[in-house]
Formats: structure tokens, sequence, C-alpha cells
């Protein structure tokens, strides 16, 4: 796990931010803690991603830094999010609602479904999920039926019905 931080400059914000966490990993010895500056982060996940498991950030630094994964993965259509607390879960698309594409039918939802993918493990149903995931990695093969941020031609809705097809055979 890494924090990632600004410490260095936010010494008020960010320095409390990593006494919480040091906190926190003090509780916790079993999980292995480090501390990264976000300047630092950026550059090594472009880099050498495979280094990271967990990142801890703030809210500002996890929106400019998730951004740049999507970048790294093919864009922000493809990334699923979850928020999962004490008995409590919200999955949703990691770019958020996309309010400037909405009634157009170009969004990729590809993201949403993951999302759902992660929602049927978190609620036991590995099996759905696992047909869910099967589909997607299917249609990124053809990518005919890919919607236009992925370099194919469907909409939302034929892009929707591809992929239930997939599932459905």
């Amino acid at each position: 796990m890494q924090a990632v931080h600004k410490a260095n400059i936010m010494k008020k914000s960010d320095g409390l931010f990593l006494r919480s966490c040091r906190g926190v990993a003090d509780r916790y010895p079993e999980i292995e803690y480090g501390e990264i500056i976000v300047d630092n982060c950026a550059m090594q996940m472009v880099i050498r991603p495979q280094q990271f498991d967990v990142l801890v950030l703030t809210n500002l630094y996890g929106d400019i830094l998730s951004d740049l994964g999507a970048g790294l993965v093919g864009g922000l259509g493809l990334v699923p999010g979850a928020n999962i607390g004490d008995g409590l879960a919200v999955f949703e698309a990691a770019h958020g609602s996309a309010p400037d594409i909405a009634g157009k039918g170009s969004a990729n939802p590809l993201a949403i479904i993951l999302s759902a993918a992660n929602m049927m493990k978190y609620l036991g149903e590995p099996a759905v999920a696992g047909r869910m995931e099967a589909a997607v990695m299917a249609i990124l093969g053809q990518k005919e039926k890919l919607t236009r941020d992925l370099g194919g031609r469907s909409g939302t809705a034929e892009f929707t019905k591809h992929l239930i097809d997939i599932i459905n055979t």
C-alpha cells in the first residue's frame, strides 16, 4: 500500500493526510506501507505501473491519477469503479455520468457493465460476474462491434445488444 501525497509542498493538508495514514498503518503492521510523492507516482504509473497494488489518495490526487490509469488501459470508458465500506458498497463507472454526451447514444457502456460485474462478485454471484467479464473480453476482440471511442462504429444500444448476444450464446 502506498500513501500518495505532496506533503513536501502541501505541508498542512497533506501532512495531516500522511499522519492519518501512518496512524492507520501502525495498527496493521502485517500490511506493507509506503509513501510516494504524487508527481513521482504519476511518472511511475506510466513507466512501471505493475509495481503498485493499492494506492491511498486524497480526492484531488485520486481524480487525477485514476484518469491517468484509465488512459493507460484504453480510456475512461473501460474503467469500473467501486466504493466499498463496512456493509455498504456503491458501484459506478469511474468516469461519472458524462452529461456532455447524455442522450446521444454514443456512450461506451463497458465501465458500468464492468462495475455491475464487480457488484455481482460483491453480492456473492461470481458465475454471473464471470459471464459478464467473458462477454466483455470477447467483444473487445471484435473491433467492428465496439463503440466509437474504441475505434468501432456501434452506438450505445447497438453495442449493448452485441454484448447481450454474446452473453446469451
